[in-house]
């Protein structure tokens, strides 16, 4: 970064203090001499001479690099070609952020300074060895390695270009999938930013051809599939689709999570397939109050990227915007089918895929999904809807925060509820809130009757189920947030399900002294909100996944008598 861009950083850090950029001494930690000797032996010294390309944007498995002496710049290529050095990184400082624990493409490139330059190279193998076995550097390096991708995040640096109309529903999947993944972008609304025509000029398209993300060296994807854009991103893992896991976790919600984690730590070869992002329902929620250890509360998408992270720091592999669409319970090991004509193998299999929220059974609700229909209260889906009338649909904890979260923008939030109240379905700390809250009204008996608008949601009517009296708003945003539907449909057929569709356990399965998580099938478990009976909160889902690996153990390496 030049001397203007650390002023200027630094300046904007004064109004900011979240900017980790500011945070030099834990974002760009100098390591002490002790600690670089320790590190020295993982790797390898070696000269590097000035300008010498270290590593490059769309690399996979990059190297670690410990700085003995010179510097290692690392830079980007603005839109116009012009190179752009970001930071250089000095003596004991080391390289990389958070790909560095997987195989997916790195955001940023590396090279020598103008001087000679030593280091130490440390492969992708030793590298894990290193932060597992020097446990208070692995932590300097965890905490570096997660502050530096909060700063390329913050400041668009490392990202892809999203181009689109500000209240598209493709322009919101998009981003949504870019904000859940963690991935850097900057977001040209064609209805507000004047900058976006030079976009539009440049590539010669039309505002109907939008929305559009731009990825290095001027490539263009016009309105991808999550999938096509996961692939163009390097989101998405390679794996040898030969190799046999352990254990395949279906699912990257907290359960899931949870599961990979401990099946990982405790020496399982473990996959995590998810179709969209990491959190589940979990991870569209803008504060979590209750979860233990968080007093201050912590947000869904928070939560579920540390939890990735530490999953990845023991090893576990995960393939993101994969979809499974099937499996094979008639051969061992287990056949996952994904949605892009893959399989995955694997001896084990927990199913983690939890549940969705129902849809409102009312005229036109789907035509208005994304262009005023929303299932996440975000900071991405607040900003939408700022000084606005919004509903929140559904009386269960994560209405509630989506209530509490709102009401500190939009004008004014209504929440609906078919039964009497909350009480029975809410934490009462939720409850309390919205009951003292100026800008929060609760309406019970009620259900949404009517929907209006053009392009976007514009008017909201609904009635009270007693009275049939209606009351209509300008309202432009609906949270819907009711009822759960669980992801199955891939299992029907293979595994004993309830008469709502959630995977039965236990002794209802008849594995009682097994597991209470083993499906109908051997070797095959369910857990968190997906598991028919279970308690639909974080910190159950969480338990349970970590519960669960021991009886993955005994499946796999049963006692001898």
């Amino acid at each position: 970064m030049a001397n203007a861009d650390i002023e200027s950083s630094r300046a904007e850090a004064d109004l900011d203090p979240t900017d980790p950029w500011a945070r030099e001494a834990q974002t760009f930690p100098r390591l002490s001499e002790e600690m670089a000797e320790r590190v020295a032996r993982y790797g390898s010294e070696e000269p590097l001479a000035p300008h010498t390309v270290v590593f490059q944007r769309g690399d996979r498995g990059r190297d670690f690099f410990l700085i003995l002496e010179g510097t290692i710049e690392v830079f980007e290529f603005d839109d116009d070609g012009t190179l752009r050095v970001l930071r250089p990184q000095l003596a004991h400082e080391f390289t990389g952020e958070l790909d560095l624990f997987n195989d997916r493409a790195i955001l940023v490139n590396g090279r020598a300074g103008a001087t000679v330059t030593r280091v130490v190279r440390i492969k992708r193998a030793d590298f894990r060895r290193l932060v597992q076995s020097e446990p208070d550097i692995g932590e300097i390096i965890m905490r570096a390695f997660i502050l530096r991708r909060v700063g390329l995040i913050k400041h668009g640096q490392g990202a892809a270009v999203l181009i689109g109309a500000g209240h598209s529903a493709d322009t919101l999947r998009l981003q949504q999938f870019l904000n859940r993944n963690g991935y850097p972008m900057r977001v040209f609304d064609t209805e507000k930013d004047a900058d976006a025509g030079g976009f539009l000029e440049c590539f010669s398209l039309s505002a109907a051809e939008l929305p559009m993300v731009v990825l290095p060296g001027h490539r263009a994807l016009r309105n991808p599939t999550l999938a096509a854009l996961a692939d163009a991103l390097g989101i998405t893992e390679d794996f040898d689709h030969e190799s046999v896991f352990d254990l395949a976790v279906v699912g990257a919600g907290p359960a899931g999570l949870a599961a990979a984690v401990y099946g990982a730590s405790e020496g399982l070869q473990t996959i995590v397939l998810e179709s969209v992002a990491p959190g589940g329902q979990a991870g569209t929620s803008s504060k979590i109050e209750n979860y233990l250890g968080f007093p201050t509360g912590i947000s869904g998408q928070a939560l579920a990227g540390r939890a990735q992270v530490q999953a990845q720091k023991f090893g576990a592999r995960l393939a993101i915007s994969r979809e499974v669409t099937g499996i094979d319970c008639d051969v061992t090991p287990y056949m996952l089918k994904l949605d892009d004509g893959a399989r995955i193998r694997a001896r084990a299999v927990v199913i983690a895929t939890g549940a969705r929220y129902r849809k409102l059974d009312v005229e036109g609700f789907e035509r208005f999904e994304g262009q005023g229909v929303y299932y996440a209260a975000t900071a991405m889906e607040a900003g939408l809807c700022r000084g606005a009338e919004v509903i929140v649909v559904g009386g269960g904890n994560s209405a509630g925060q989506a209530a509490v979260f709102l009401a500190g923008s939009v004008r004014h939030v209504h929440v609906l509820v078919r039964s009497a109240g909350l009480a029975a379905t809410m934490s009462d700390y939720l409850v309390q809130r919205i009951a003292s809250a100026r800008h929060i009204s609760l309406h019970t008996h009620s259900e949404i009757c009517l929907l209006e608008g053009d392009s976007a949601l514009s008017a909201v009517a609904w009635r009270d189920r007693r009275s049939g009296e209606e009351t209509k708003k300008p309202v432009t945003a609906i949270f819907a947030m009711i009822g759960a539907v669980p992801n199955t449909t891939w299992v029907d057929g293979c595994l004993d399900l309830d008469a709502q569709g959630f995977v039965i356990t236990g002794a209802k399965a008849g594995h009682a002294a097994d597991s209470p998580y083993t499906t109908s099938r051997p070797g095959v478990y369910a857990i968190g909100d997906v598991r028919s009976g279970s308690v639909k909160r974080v910190a159950s889902g969480v338990g349970e996944g970590s519960v669960v690996v021991q009886a993955v153990h005994r499946f796999l390496h049963p006692p001898v008598d």
